[in-house]
């Protein structure tokens, strides 16, 4: 930088994303934590006599939590219940209040990339977050995917001629284009049609999922530009 030969712009983080990422890292760390707090919850339900255990011990997380609140004993098992079991219920409340307001940003800055098939409101967060708020520093879709670890990389041997994932960039942007490729799969009737097609010609579903997310982060990238790229100024000059 002091020298001048880095030309590259920094990520800015003062606009939707910076507040997204800030929401993203707290969303995060409950989700941590809430699970956490329902394996110990589990973890000690086995402790429970047979006649307790029958009757707070669910399958789903959400019925388990509200039976082992509901609990009235004074021992020290039931007491570390009822904490565990409010820890989650508080824990689940910050989440929903987190995507509540993920979601909120998120429409007001791309609504058209979340009428997208299979893309939620948290992945749509997660792509803002790695383009910025000044997308514009990335000079081309091709740069967005290698930024998310989608670009292709060469695995050619012999007259055998191939791409491999690619195993670097933003790894928390992959997995969100990962989710939302796997979703298409199983949701979007065009989706499947191309992976059917695909399949037939010999590709199988690791190769399908790479381009699927090659195609997602093209599509994504063009929504993100067109609603965070600054306008030009009219020239001025005579």
């Amino acid at each position: 930088m002091l020298s001048g030969d880095a030309t590259a712009t920094p990520k800015a983080r003062t606009g939707p994303a910076g507040q997204l990422r800030a929401l993203l890292v707290a969303r995060r760390s409950a989700v941590k934590s809430r699970v956490q707090a329902e394996l110990q919850l589990r973890c000690l339900v086995l402790e429970l006599d047979d006649a307790t255990r029958a009757q707070v011990d669910r399958r789903r997380a959400a019925d388990l939590v509200a039976a082992c609140a509901d609990l009235t004993g004074t021992d020290g098992t039931a007491l570390s219940l009822r904490a565990l079991a409010r820890r989650w219920q508080y824990l689940d409340q910050e989440v929903r209040d987190s995507d509540g307001a993920v979601e909120l940003i998120v429409r007001q800055t791309v609504p058209w990339l979340l009428a997208q098939p299979g893309i939620g409101p948290i992945c749509a967060a997660q792509l803002l977050v790695t383009a910025g708020d000044n997308p514009e520093r990335l000079h081309s879709e091709a740069a967005f995917a290698a930024l998310c670890g989608v670009s292709p990389v060469e695995h050619s041997s012999g007259k055998t001629q191939r791409h491999r994932l690619n195993r670097g960039g933003d790894r928390a942007a992959n997995s969100a284009l990962w989710t939302i490729a796997n979703n298409r799969l199983i949701h979007d009737p065009r989706t499947r049609e191309y992976a059917a097609r695909r399949t037939a010609q010999g590709s199988s579903r690791k190769e399908i999922i790479r381009l699927l997310k090659r195609y997602i982060a093209r599509q994504a990238f063009g929504e993100i530009i067109r609603a965070l790229k600054p306008p030009t100024r009219p020239d001025t000059n005579p």
